[in-house]
């Protein structure tokens, strides 16, 4: 589980949502949190409307003072401001991540004004995601204040690969006394894509076939992995959907009050194949809850 926890600022009100969620995290987890700020080189004068922090000393102070302010008294808050500009502040956090501090968890807030989508592409956070090996739990600013953890959605498919969600989510749900919904989905012949849409043109009972198959092998995996958990005193419930994947992610993840939806990347292919294979940027783009990325290994 996560027993450490790293939390970039840029010093931006905007950058601080992510304080409470990563306050709350760290009490649940009694994990220490460190938090971080880089100074950017050639830096902007404001970030978000606020001022930026282009000097050290500055710096310091700033996360001095946020740390007392966000955390509860006796928390284990550490600070560090790498104060030799960079060009690069997305590198630099992965290299602290990796390097240096070696979270188990970074905590940031998207940044933006439109979908989740607008708010990774050309941030920072969406360089993290790309670069970087550590599980991501992204929010959004409104999320701030009333950031919880009573239902944990975790879409897996039927790659066991994939899987790799389902520890770490079991572990929040753990900490939190959430439950655990497992989802798949399975597509529908009018949503299969690529070649396996050209191959289903060509053979549609054929690939008719093969998709309730799927459902069928589908609905096993879950169950699996659900008397699984029951056994182990979670409680966890399960359900298979049939149509476009990223589409009836976001649309059950709503329909079922969750609070955060843990999805698995495809950190190793690297960022093209991120944005390309997989259906988390989809999601991303078309809900509005807390992401858990957690890049695969």
């Amino acid at each position: 589980m996560f027993k450490q926890i790293l939390v970039p600022l840029d010093g931006s009100q905007l950058a601080e949502a992510a304080l409470a969620p990563a306050a709350l995290m760290a009490r649940a987890l009694g994990a220490p949190v460190t938090l971080l700020h880089i100074v950017e080189q050639d830096a902007r004068r404001e970030v978000h409307h606020d001022r930026h922090l282009t000097e050290a000393g500055e710096a310091a102070a700033y996360l001095h003072e946020v740390a007392g302010r966000a955390f509860p008294p006796g928390a284990r808050v550490e600070t560090h401001v790498h104060s030799a500009a960079v060009a690069d502040v997305a590198r630099s956090i992965v290299q602290h991540a990796q390097e240096e501090f070696e979270p188990d968890l970074i905590v940031m807030c998207a940044h933006g004004n439109g979908g989740m989508r607008d708010l990774l592409f050309g941030s920072i956070a969406q360089q993290v995601v790309a670069q970087g090996t550590t599980p991501l739990l992204l929010v959004r600013p409104r999320q701030a204040g009333t950031f919880q953890l009573k239902r944990i959605f975790v879409p897996l498919d039927s790659e066991s690969i994939h899987d790799d969600s389902l520890p770490l989510s079991e572990g929040l749900a753990r900490a939190f006394d959430a439950e655990l919904y497992l989802f798949s989905v399975i597509p529908t012949f009018g949503a299969l894509a690529g070649q396996e849409a050209a191959a289903g043109s060509m053979l549609p009972a054929t690939a008719t076939v093969l998709l309730d198959i799927k459902e069928e092998n589908a609905r096993e995996h879950l169950q699996e992995h659900i008397d699984e958990l029951r056994a182990a005193g979670l409680v966890a419930n399960a359900e298979v959907a049939r149509g476009d994947p990223a589409t009836e992610i976001v649309k059950s993840a709503e329909r079922v009050g969750a609070d955060l939806i843990a999805l698995s990347t495809h950190r190793r292919a690297g960022m093209g194949a991120f944005w390309a294979r997989s259906v988390a940027p989809k999601v991303a783009n078309r809900s509005s809850l807390p992401l858990l990325l957690i890049p695969l290994k």
